[in-house]
């Protein structure tokens, strides 16, 4: 069987909620491989929720439907503050990104009261500021960028995060509206540890098929690099 834009594969999927040290209830899902622990996990952070990103904008939850059965990892993806999808509504207002930063460190510690292991930040767009403002943790192991701007993020931030030390992977589409890859080489080069990957012929949005093979298969090849590469096809059910 093909794996194509509307493929399901099996996994053990739950309705989660993340609490804010602020005080507010964020809703979520937790995707796990059906019969076996996760080696890994992916923490998604969407993109900007005033231009319609959610826990559901579709590499993120491609990543939840397919990564628990090809790659054996946890899928966790939650909406922020005052976004809406059909899992529901978090509470809260949009904050810019700087409330926001309670959303990231909630989701983190989810992974750590749940014992799921080696947690990645998976951001995009708006989500890869969240993630190099406020994802600086201990517990983190490292982050994938997918279409960062670099707007709200900024130099202080790349300084901080070649401070903190762990991997940085920056995925830039050719094609982008805000940043391609030759100007994302130059701003990146603070973060000695970072790898700029181009993927050719891609937009921001990383809409089709073949963008999204791209986007998960060099996440997988950092996260878990003995799962890499991904199949195309897999025993019809």
């Amino acid at each position: 069987m093909d794996i194509r834009a509307s493929t399901v594969l099996p996994a053990r999927r739950e309705p989660i909620e993340l609490h804010t040290a602020d005080g507010l209830t964020l809703v979520g899902e937790l995707a796990l491989p059906a019969e076996r622990p996760p080696v890994a996990t992916l923490i998604c952070l969407h993109p900007l929720p005033t231009h319609g990103g959610m826990m559901d904008s579709h590499v993120q939850r491609k990543a939840a439907l397919r990564l628990p059965a090809l790659a054996d990892l946890a899928v966790l993806r939650f909406n922020t503050r005052g976004t809406t999808s059909e899992r529901g509504t978090s509470q809260g207002e949009f904050d810019e990104g700087e409330s926001e930063r309670f959303d990231v460190a909630a989701a983190i510690e989810y992974t750590e009261f749940h014992d799921l292991p080696h947690p990645w930040l998976l951001g995009w767009s708006f989500g890869t500021e969240l993630a190099l403002r406020w994802g600086r943790d201990p517990l983190v192991e490292g982050a994938i960028l997918l279409s960062p701007p670099l707007h709200r993020a900024g130099d202080a931030d790349l300084t901080a995060w070649a401070e903190f030390g762990r991997p940085l992977v920056a995925l830039v589409p050719e094609l982008d509206d805000y940043l391609r890859p030759e100007e994302a080489i130059k701003r990146f080069a603070l973060v000695p540890q970072c790898e700029v990957v181009p993927a050719r012929g891609v937009k921001h949005l990383w809409v089709g098929e073949p963008s999204v093979r791209i986007a998960l298969g060099e996440i997988v090849k950092r996260v878990n690099p003995a799962a890499y590469p991904l199949p195309v096809e897999v025993p019809s059910p």
